[in-house]
């Protein structure tokens, strides 16, 4: 009987047991351990940031984020309808208004010549949300952002050690936010971090985090409302141990991605991920497949279930969220490419413990 093919299995396989094991030894397991800040310190300075703030996971990040901004009521806010919940959520959540941009068809992410159009006087941010293997295209959201003095909000949860013309993706930002969930290239189970160069932002982010208790006020004494999204200190060992072998699993993810493009060469039906641009090579943080019709993408899904393989679909779009709908928000608003990718693509199993074997098993099934 053939073994199930999850749609991500992490790889450990460095220095976890050891630093965790030191964790429970030591009797330091919260957040006020010292693989916290080593965890911040290294992050940072892989990514090329002067601060990093470590929290429980990348949606806690941009919440944060976004509110140390100060960003009001009715301000609007752009970026893209093609992506998760989270940074529509974070902005809606501080009274901000979501302005939606639609998806570029090659590289998935957000169209940067469509962006331009949807700033107004209300505009005080950009979030560009870095989707599946490549970087948004940079250089043009930069120019709009000097041009009419905009925030630069960055997610980029997906992207670890990818480049953006060899300059590390959460370097760009105002601010900038990392995810740590188990299908990311550095995982600490759940967790996430924020990444910026400004000390005073960084402390308000610290200050946010932690209940936004007063850094010099007597405790338990509070002037506005924050969070406890603190990062324990066995998450941050968990995520050191990681960021020791980002390079190698960076090198693994696009021989992955490499071994899907030529095991589906001759795959009809399917648009298969770009495999580079001028400005980045795919990182295949995951393999997505986008299918001509959807019904096809229902059916293929279908037949990859019955074989035991697993498959996870796409993003849905910001706009045609029901409870974005029940709102009153994007109303009438349609975005055709993003619609189509949201409908009809899918991702393979693509997680760092995938085998050769089991990319074999895939490819075979879908020539099948």
């Amino acid at each position: 009987m053939q073994k199930p093919i999850p749609v991500n299995t992490p790889l450990l396989s460095g220095n976890e047991l050891k630093y965790l094991t030191e964790c429970i030894e030591t009797g330091w397991i919260s957040s006020e351990g010292h693989f916290i800040k080593v965890f911040e310190e290294k992050m940072a300075a892989y990514v090329g940031r002067n601060f990093g703030i470590a929290v429980s996971n990348g949606s806690a990040a941009l919440d944060v984020a976004i509110k140390a901004l100060n960003l009001q009521k009715g301000d609007e806010v752009i970026m893209p309808t093609f992506t998760i919940i989270s940074p529509a959520q974070s902005v809606i959540n501080v009274g901000a208004i979501p302005v939606l941009v639609e998806s570029d068809e090659t590289t998935w992410n957000m169209d940067v010549r469509k962006v331009e159009e949807k700033i107004t006087n209300k505009t005080k941010a950009i979030v560009v949300v870095h989707i599946y293997g490549f970087p948004v295209d940079m250089q043009p959201i930069l120019a709009l952002c000097k041009k009419y003095n905009l925030f630069l909000i960055e997610d980029a949860a997906e992207m670890h050690g990818q480049t953006y013309h060899g300059q590390q993706c959460g370097s760009f930002g105002d601010i900038s936010i990392f995810s740590f969930y188990p299908n990311k290239h550095i995982t600490t189970g759940e967790g996430g971090m924020i990444m910026c160069n400004d000390e005073a932002l960084a402390d308000r982010c610290k200050k946010l985090r932690n209940l936004a208790f007063e850094p010099n006020g007597r405790r338990f004494i509070h002037y506005e409302l924050g969070w406890n999204y603190r990062m324990t200190n066995m998450q941050a060992a968990l995520g050191l141990a990681q960021l020791e072998k980002l390079d190698e699993h960076i090198k693994k993810k696009r021989h992955i991605g490499q071994k899907y493009n030529e095991g589906l060469t001759g795959l009809k039906g399917f648009q298969l991920p770009q495999i580079k641009t001028d400005y980045a090579e795919n990182i295949y943080w995951v393999y997505g497949l986008v299918a001509e019709t959807e019904t096809l993408a229902n059916e293929t899904v279908k037949k990859l279930s019955e074989a035991k393989i697993g498959t996870r679909p796409f993003f849905w779009c910001m706009h045609e969220q029901p409870v974005f709908q029940k709102m009153g928000l994007f109303k009438n608003e349609k975005y055709p490419v993003a619609e189509k990718l949201a409908r009809n693509g899918f991702y393979l199993p693509s997680g760092l413990g995938l085998t050769e074997e089991e990319i074999e098993r895939v490819c075979n099934c879908l020539l099948e």
